[in-house]
């Protein structure tokens, strides 16, 4: 054997083996319309860059399809890694709850939500769904960091929280059944703020904590508070609109903040604040404050006919995928009938969902595995289509 077979050899060798050691590294879904058969792979993140679109792969094939019920053929490489899949028919938390009736703020397909385990040992994401919690619709990721308990608080209080304040807003004269009269921004700071100091009762929340992205959705607007790197995305007329900015030690503003309150980042596997946390603000992690703060960042957007859906996701989703590549993988699952098949494992789980929005979120998640993700990795979709 010549030197350049030999070593074509080691890189085959190599890659087989870093597919074993992280599972699932190949899958394909294929989403269906009445005419078009599209194609997604998700490969080695070699292969794929996160930022590059082109690596979703687009075939456009004609195609009659006559099936009429959507199936979800689910499979993992290994038994321990947990799966939550909710469709919108189902309310309250990622746990259930009671069934969401036709008064929901116009969302034609509801939601859904999909939360995975991953590369890591432990699981340290946690979500809440809150549908018609009040006048209004709550979503929320929490992405854990040193242990599970501080996400976990905030996935059993925070809704609870906003809702509390909201009422008082109504008693103060300014709630109303569109929520535009709220302070939202003053609203969703008081809220964090009181989280935070609740899970100062944690003996371990000094040293762990969670970022937190949440999004209220009325019916007229799209109400996003972020405190971390966890993210919400909109998609409207087929544009990706970022509703949230990424908490990071490196950006500029962050950045300065830091430095005016006397700490440092330091780049030590990525940029971290004293060198160890990789987010500029979370709940929690009380041992690094002035630098880390609880208070999030605000946007409040009207809602309009082109809004098409919502996502929320840990950067367990954002660092490996752009925003604009997960709306196209949305995109293409809620616009037609697909079955979602890993080719990988020969243990499969068939599942019967009516929800394309779970489907959604569980292609995310998957495609996430594919390219890399070693992380948590949780997501919400929710179709903000209005019915007419």
């Amino acid at each position: 054997m010549n030197e350049k077979m030999r070593r074509k050899s080691y890189v085959i060798e190599a890659k087989n083996a870093r597919r074993q050691r992280l599972g699932v590294r190949r899958l394909k879904y294929t989403c269906h319309t009445k005419n078009i058969q599209v194609k997604i792979t998700g490969d080695d993140d070699q292969k794929h860059a996160p930022e590059d679109p082109k690596s979703l792969e687009l075939k456009k094939q004609e195609k009659d399809v006559g099936t009429s019920m959507e199936m979800l053929s689910v499979s993992f490489s290994e038994s321990e890694n947990e799966v939550v899949l909710s469709s919108g028919s189902v309310a309250g938390s990622d746990k259930g709850g009671g069934k969401r009736g036709s008064e929901g703020l116009g969302a034609r397909g509801g939601y859904g939500v999909v939360s995975l385990k991953g590369m890591r040992k432990e699981m340290e994401d946690a979500v809440r769904v809150e549908v018609g919690f009040g006048k209004f619709d709550f979503y929320g990721v929490y992405d854990g960091h040193g242990g599970p308990d501080v996400a976990g608080a905030c996935r059993e209080r925070m809704h609870e929280v906003v809702a509390e304040a909201v009422e008082m807003e109504g008693i103060k004269g300014k709630n109303d059944d569109k929520g535009d009269a709220i302070d939202w921004e003053t609203v969703m700071e008081e809220c964090f703020g009181k989280i935070d100091g609740e899970v100062s009762d944690i003996a371990a929340a000094r040293m762990i904590g969670a970022t937190a992205v949440v999004a209220v959705v009325t019916e007229e607007q799209v109400v996003v508070a972020n405190c971390g790197d966890s993210r919400a995305v909109l998609s409207r007329g087929g544009v990706a609109l970022a509703l949230s900015n990424d908490h990071k030690p490196d950006r500029v503003d962050e950045l300065k903040r830091i430095e005016a309150a006397g700490g440092r980042v330091i780049t030590w596997n990525g940029n971290r604040v004293l060198g160890v946390l990789a987010t500029s603000r979370s709940i929690g992690d009380h041992y690094l404050r002035p630098y880390v703060i609880s208070k999030p960042e605000v946007t409040v957007t009207k809602r309009t006919d082109q809004d098409e859906f919502l996502i929320l996701a840990s950067d367990g989703l954002w660092d490996v995928m752009s925003n604009d590549v997960a709306c196209q993988v949305v995109k293409k699952c809620l616009g037609g009938r697909m079955r979602r098949v890993s080719i990988h494992d020969e243990h499969q789980v068939l599942l019967n969902v009516r929800s394309r929005t779970s489907e959604a979120a569980a292609v995310l998640a998957d495609l996430a595995m594919a390219r890399g993700s070693r992380d948590n990795i949780s997501v919400i979709v929710v179709d903000l289509t209005k019915t007419s």
